[in-house]
């Protein structure tokens, strides 16, 4: 990890066109502002990793229902 400090109003670039703005440090709170194109999603970790977490139990539920509707279906078609 890199570690760098910065004061009130100073920023650090990442790349040619996403900067980092330290806007306001109030007790142990830091105010971020970030300045990156519409293509590049930006979320607080924790909304991350929710939503990474979620995702990954969708796509597994999505496999379990599938073979589940495939068999009904199967055994449908056998009873024809």
């Amino acid at each position: 990890m890199l570690v760098l400090s910065r004061k009130k109003d100073q920023s650090i670039m990442i790349g040619d066109d996403i900067e980092i703005t330290v806007l306001a440090i109030e007790g142990d709170q830091i105010k971020l502002g970030i300045n990156a194109p519409r293509s590049v999603e930006i979320q607080r970790k924790e909304i991350f990793l929710a939503i990474k977490e979620e995702n990954a139990s969708a796509a597994s539920t999505s496999v379990d229902l599938l073979k589940q509707l495939t068999g009904t279906f199967l055994s449908q078609e056998d009873k024809k």
